[in-house]
């Protein structure tokens, strides 16, 4: 998408991200795998924190949690939830800038992976993730499952994502299936405040991509469950949650 960079998701959406998506996954149960994964007193890393949905209650739950984020606007609004300061946060991208570590596990969460738009730069986290890894420690990642209508996909998409009195957001996706990307934006139209657009773009990967990039970065695939909850991972489950691990001799 042309303009599109890494801070205009969160410039478009820190704003209403906790109302829209407050029930995207279940805070809970990704909460309890963290613990049982990190240690009840783990150190762990959130790749794409934004605004704390889940790093916060995973510091409630006493584990020691670092966040980062490209975003500025979604950081200031965990900021604004986090006067304590529970969450040690980086302003930064999730290659680069990640912090040095070590830590027990680390997460990235609901399709967060994929808002990295290049198979490189995709592989280039796994590997910075392994790096920061004690031995035997966990990358959680929690994505969907493209299935086989995605080659398919309807090349432009647009619908009406919610409609009010006073209020309209309608959802318009473009899908380049080849590259396995799509771009898209939410257009909301208000009675007082004009037009409002925020832009998303992902890179989407198959969970056989996701494992080939673990394996290349040293990781193996420990568990794959369909959700938090651990339900069984079948041929038709529509996401993932992928545990690898490193190796316990590091």
């Amino acid at each position: 998408m042309r303009g599109y960079d890494e801070q205009s998701y969160g410039e478009g959406f820190a704003d209403v991200y906790d109302d829209w998506y407050p029930d995207v996954s279940d805070v809970g149960a990704t909460v309890a795998r963290m613990v049982s994964l990190a240690g009840p007193a783990g150190h762990v890393l959130e790749l794409g924190v934004g605004t704390g949905r889940l790093a916060l209650p995973m510091a409630v739950a006493g584990l020691a949690v670092t966040g980062i984020d490209s975003s500025p606007a979604m950081l200031a609004k965990l900021a604004e939830r986090d006067r304590s300061g529970a969450v040690e946060v980086v302003c930064g991208d999730m290659v680069d800038a990640l912090p040095d570590g070590p830590f027990d596990a680390a997460l990235v969460a609901y399709n967060t992976i994929f808002n990295l738009l290049d198979e490189s730069t995709q592989q280039h986290c796994f590997t910075a993730v392994a790096d920061r890894l004690v031995p035997g420690g966990a990358f959680v990642v929690e994505a969907f499952v493209p299935d086989a209508s995605t080659p398919a996909a309807t090349p432009t998409d647009v619908s009406v994502r919610s409609l009010a009195a006073d209020r309209v957001v309608l959802s318009i996706t473009v899908n380049e299936p080849e590259d396995q990307r799509a771009d898209g934006q939410f257009v909301e139209f208000t009675e007082s405040g004009g037009v409002r657009l925020r832009p998303w773009s992902i890179r989407w990967a198959t969970p056989e991509q996701l494992d080939a990039m673990a394996a290349a970065a040293g990781m193996t695939l420990a568990e794959r469950w369909e959700d938090m909850t651990m339900t069984p991972f079948d041929d038709d489950s529509s996401t993932h949650v992928s545990v690898y691990v490193t190796s316990d001799r590091r």
